[in-house]
């Protein structure tokens, strides 16, 4: 998939605020910080229902970043990267399930922590 397929279907996602970018590193910023969004909204929401307005928005967050991986170029950060995304992923098929305690905001912490490091590198990138 490409950054612009993976934007298209994120758009479809959510028709909200999302900012438009042709940017790679912009689409991964927009993406993360959407994810975060979304994790934080359904931590909030714990034990139920959740929106599933930000299940839905959080599933795809995590497809798109993990799709956009790329671990020929990325090695170990990019493994590492995909651990985090996954263990998101899985927190949120918990809350889906309606599993107690599925642990969402310690999942935003940990995006939080990307896009923090991910706007850092922003300008450098």
């Amino acid at each position: 998939m490409t950054f612009l397929g993976a934007r298209a279907q994120y758009r479809r996602a959510d028709s909200g605020e999302a900012a438009v970018t042709e940017d790679p590193h912009g689409i991964i910023l927009v993406t993360l910080r959407e994810l975060e969004r979304s994790l934080r909204a359904l931590a909030a929401a714990h034990p139920g229902p959740y929106p599933a307005g930000h299940v839905n928005r959080a599933f795809t967050a995590i497809y798109i970043l993990q799709s956009s991986l790329d671990f020929d170029k990325g090695g170990e950060i990019a493994v590492n990267l995909f651990r985090v995304y996954e263990y998101c992923r899985l927190r949120v098929a918990e809350a889906f399930r309606r599993e107690p305690a599925p642990r969402l905001a310690d999942a935003a912490e940990h995006v939080a922590g990307l896009l923090a490091a991910w706007q850092q590198i922003g300008g450098k990138a």
